[in-house]
């Protein structure tokens, strides 16, 4: 039988991902008091039973010590029971949005901050995060992308590693994004904005992607970035980083970056050991 236990931040996806879960083919269970974990488990694993794949959800409510959970989670490990901890994280202004366009009450926050909540709730579950087999941060992930990484890891068994590489491309005029890990200027590759067909189209068009990919130098820096990329990603994934950022700019953000954005993405994408995800920050902006 395989186990899942689905946990983490109020707000950061765990009902969504046990939809998904049961969507696989898993019986998931959620809003299980914690009193009755236990009893729970030693049911499904009884000999017989027709249930193979389970997943159950465990979060932080206002009305039950999580320490209880994690307390019956040592014991159910102590009798042989094997299972896997997925924690469903999101960075702290994302869960904020999503509380306030949801307007709902945050667990731990009664009657004070969402931020105030969210704190608390971070120091509670910091030993789970911890001991998780799978760390997923859902802050800039579609629900299509979130499905292809659970769908990686429970369906197709593929070796996981806890790092979501996101490939972004964006304009220096608008500003460098703030969660960039790693930033690289193509400026100085020449700009098909001045030519005149060129400029209303982007870097997801053939005709951009063609002009910009004419230079030797733009195959020279793609292959020392990619080389540079691969060497660093298996480090950081040992270091235990669970995101990484890599910011491409142009001065708009809508042809040399895009290009080049897409291109780092279809090669690290070809390799398959870890989440990856594609966003150009201001090819959506009105205008060039």
């Amino acid at each position: 039988m395989r186990f899942v236990v689905v946990t983490g931040m109020s707000g950061g996806g765990k009902r969504t991902a046990l939809k998904l879960l049961e969507d696989a083919g898993f019986y998931c269970v959620d809003n299980l008091p914690v009193s009755l974990v236990e009893k729970f488990v030693e049911l499904i694993a009884m000999p017989g039973s027709e249930i193979s794949k389970v997943a159950l959800g465990l979060d932080v409510r206002a009305d039950q010590n999580f320490t209880d959970a994690t307390r019956i989670l040592e014991q159910l490990k102590e009798k042989g029971y094997k299972f896997e901890i997925l924690f469903m994280d999101s960075d702290d202004s994302a869960l904020i949005k999503r509380y306030k366009e949801t307007r709902r009450v945050h667990p731990l926050a009664a009657d004070g901050r969402v931020e105030d909540g969210i704190h608390k709730e971070r120091k509670i579950l910091e030993t789970i995060r911890k001991n998780s087999d799978y760390v997923i941060d859902t802050s800039n992930l579609l629900v299509r992308e979130l499905k292809e990484e659970l769908d990686r890891i429970f369906v197709q068994n593929e070796e996981y590693n806890s790092l979501m590489v996101t490939v972004m491309s964006f304009g220096f005029k608008h500003g460098i994004p703030a969660d960039a890990d790693l930033v690289f200027d193509v400026r100085f590759l020449p700009n098909p904005y001045y030519i005149e067909e060129l400029k209303p189209q982007t870097g997801n068009d053939k005709g951009v992607q063609d002009y910009v990919m004419s230079f030797p130098e733009t195959g020279i820096f793609l292959d020392k970035l990619t080389d540079m990329i691969q060497f660093l990603i298996p480090n950081y994934i040992k270091e235990g980083k669970y995101r990484l950022v890599i910011a491409i700019g142009c001065t708009g953000g809508k042809h040399r970056s895009v290009t080049l954005a897409n291109k780092l993405y279809e090669r690290l994408k070809a390799e398959g050991h870890y989440g990856i995800k594609l966003y150009h920050r201001d090819v959506p902006r009105e205008g060039i």
